[in-house]
């Protein structure tokens, strides 16, 4: 990502992004099929090279507009548990759901 045109951090997912105009990001599942457009309004900040607006904790009037690309899972992590001398073992595999999404304007 270069530092010479609009971005803004975003929160989502319990999680904050660094987004750009055409970036793609993996956000946490949203509720939306591919194609969809989604709107994040919860911009905590928007920076530019002449200005930049910081929200309390929002940026009032602030959206940023995404497509959704992608709905998918992650790679499978084992979560493995072990009690030593009692013969107890137990394997789960856990797959993450994520969307990919597309920014499309930081209004």
């Amino acid at each position: 990502m270069d530092f010479h045109n609009r971005h803004a951090i975003i929160e989502t997912g319990g999680k904050q992004y660094r987004v750009a105009e055409g970036d793609v990001i993996f956000v946490e599942k949203l509720d939306a099929a591919e194609g969809d457009a989604v709107k994040f309004d919860k911009v905590l900040a928007i920076i530019d090279d002449d200005a930049s607006t910081f929200g309390t904790p929002y940026v009032a009037g602030a959206l940023v507009s995404a497509t959704v690309v992608k709905q998918g899972k992650g790679k499978k992590i084992r979560v493995y548990k072990m009690k030593p001398k009692k013969g107890y073992r137990n394997t789960k595999g856990h797959r993450q759901p994520y969307t990919k999404v597309e920014i499309g304007t930081i209004a």
